[in-house]
C-alpha cells in the first residue's frame, strides 16, 4: 500500500471512530502505524498545576506506566514544553526543544520512558484555552529512532482529521447527555406524553405512556400507532393530525376522552411543525400528545404554591382544605381547629398570594398545577418544613 492508500485507509478509520467512540483504539494504532510511531493518544494537559487526562489511547503504553506516569512523573515530563510550542494542527517533538542526550540524562527518560524503550514524543495541539490544551500525540521507540521530517510531515496530514473527529466526538456526547437529561425529564411527567408523526406512528413515548399503552384501557398501540379507545376521541385525534400537518399550523387542541372504567381524561394535543421550514420526514414527530385525568393534581399544586408564596405547612394545609372542601366552617370541622385560626390562615394566604376571595385560591392552585415532578415537590416541601 502507498502512501496515498495508507493515508486514505487511516482517515477513514479516523472518522469512523468519531461516531463509534470503541473504535478509537484501533484508530489510534493505525495512526501511530502510518506515522512510524510506537503508541499512539488523544488527551488533555493543565499548565498550573500539571495536571492531564488522556481520553484516548491504543492500549501500547500498560495500564501500570499511565497510572505511575500520573501518579509521579508527569511533572517531570519534557513533553510538558510542548503544550505552550505546539500550535493548533501543527506537530511538535521533544527531540526539537530538548537535545536527546540532555534528554537520556533525564531523571523522567531512566525511570519512566527509558525502561519502555521511548526515545522521542510528537504531538499536536488540537483546541486550546487559557488554562488547559487538548493534545493529539505519537511515541517515538527507540527501534524507529527520534522523530524525522517524514513522521511530522504525516502528522500534519492527519491533525486537521483528528481534530474535527474529535470535535464532532464531542458534539455527539453533548447531544447524547441532552437527550439523556430530556427523557428523564420526560419520565417525570406526572402524565402520559407520546410523540406521533405525520401518521400518528408513535416516535417517542415517556414511562408514564409506556404503562398506559400496556394496559390498553386508555391509550393503545395499533400497529405502532397511538390511538384512543375512546372511539369519539381518536377520530378527534386522527383529524388533527391530518388538519394540523402543515408547519404553518400553531394552534393546540384539547380532546375529553374516557377509559374503560369511565374515568375523564384530557388530551392535549401540541404541533411540534410550526414556525419550521425544513422538509419533514414521516418519522419526524409533528405532535405531542400529552394525557392526564381531568383533575387538579393535588399532589402538587399547593406544594409548588407554598414554595412559591412562602406558605407555611398550616396555610398549606387550609389552602388545600379550601380547595377541596370549601366554606370556612367545613374547614375547621375538617382540620379539627377554630373557625378563627382558618380565618387567621386565610387572610395570611391572600396577602401572600394577592387574592382577595377563596374562588380565587382555586384558580390559583389551577394555574400552578404542573405535571413535571409534582409529588417529588410535594414531599420536597413536606419533608423540608415537617417540624413546624
Amino acid at each position: 500500500m502507498d502512501e496515498a492508500q495508507a493515508l486514505s485507509s487511516t482517515i477513514e478509520q479516523i472518522y469512523d471512530a468519531a461516531t463509534q467512540p470503541d473504535l478509537w483504539p484501533q484508530s489510534l494504532a493505525t495512526i501511530a502505524g502510518f506515522v512510524n510511531g510506537h503508541s499512539a493518544a488523544i488527551f488533555s494537559k493543565t499548565s498550573h498545576p500539571i495536571e492531564g487526562t488522556v481520553f484516548h489511547h491504543d492500549g501500547r503504553i500498560g495500564d501500570s506506566h499511565r497510572q505511575t506516569y500520573f501518579n509521579h512523573y508527569n511533572r517531570l515530563d519534557p513533553a510538558n514544553a510542548l503544550t505552550d510550542f505546539a500550535g493548533i494542527e501543527q506537530p511538535v517533538s521533544v527531540s526539537s526543544l530538548v537535545a536527546p542526550e540532555k534528554f537520556t540524562d533525564s531523571r523522567f527518560f531512566r525511570e519512566w520512558a527509558g525502561p519502555q524503550g521511548l526515545v522521542d514524543f510528537v504531538t499536536v495541539a488540537l483546541e486550546r484555552s487559557a488554562t488547559s490544551v487538548a493534545l493529539f500525540g505519537v511515541f517515538r521507540h527507540e527501534a524507529q529512532g527520534i522523530a524525522d521530517e517524514t513522521m511530522l510531515r504525516r502528522m500534519g496530514l492527519l491533525a486537521p482529521h483528528v481534530r474535527r473527529a474529535v470535535f464532532i466526538g464531542s458534539t455527539i456526547d453533548r447531544q447524547s447527555a441532552k437527550m439523556a437529561a430530556l427523557e428523564d425529564t420526560l419520565d417525570g411527567l406526572s402524565g402520559a406524553l407520546v410523540l406521533v408523526d405525520a401518521t400518528a406512528r408513535i416516535v417517542h413515548a415517556n414511562a408514564v405512556a409506556y404503562h398506559a399503552l400496556a394496559q390498553e384501557d386508555l391509550i393503545l398501540a395499533r400497529s405502532g400507532r397511538l390511538a384512543f379507545i375512546d372511539r369519539n376521541a381518536d377520530e378527534a385525534l386522527r383529524t388533527f393530525i391530518c388538519r394540523h400537518s402543515a408547519p404553518s399550523t400553531q394552534d393546540n387542541t384539547v380532546i375529553s376522552l374516557g377509559r374503560k372504567d369511565g374515568e375523564r381524561f384530557m388530551a392535549h394535543i401540541l404541533p411540534l411543525t410550526f414556525g419550521s421550514d425544513r422538509p419533514r420526514a414521516t418519522s419526524s414527530a409533528v405532535a405531542a400528545i400529552y394525557v392526564q385525568r381531568a383533575a387538579l393534581d393535588l399532589d402538587s399544586a399547593p406544594a409548588v404554591i407554598a414554595l412559591a408564596y412562602g406558605l407555611t405547612p398550616s396555610e398549606l394545609r387550609v389552602l388545600l382544605a379550601i380547595v377541596e372542601i370549601g366554606g370556612g366552617p367545613d374547614v375547621a370541622n375538617s382540620l379539627g381547629i377554630g373557625e378563627g385560626t382558618v380565618k387567621t390562615h386565610l387572610r395570611h394566604i391572600f396577602a401572600k398570594t394577592g387574592t382577595t376571595r377563596q374562588a380565587d385560591l382555586v384558580k390559583l392552585v389551577a394555574v400552578h398545577t404542573s405535571p413535571i415532578g409534582g409529588r417529588r415537590h410535594a414531599e420536597k416541601y413536606l419533608a423540608a418544613t415537617a417540624a413546624e
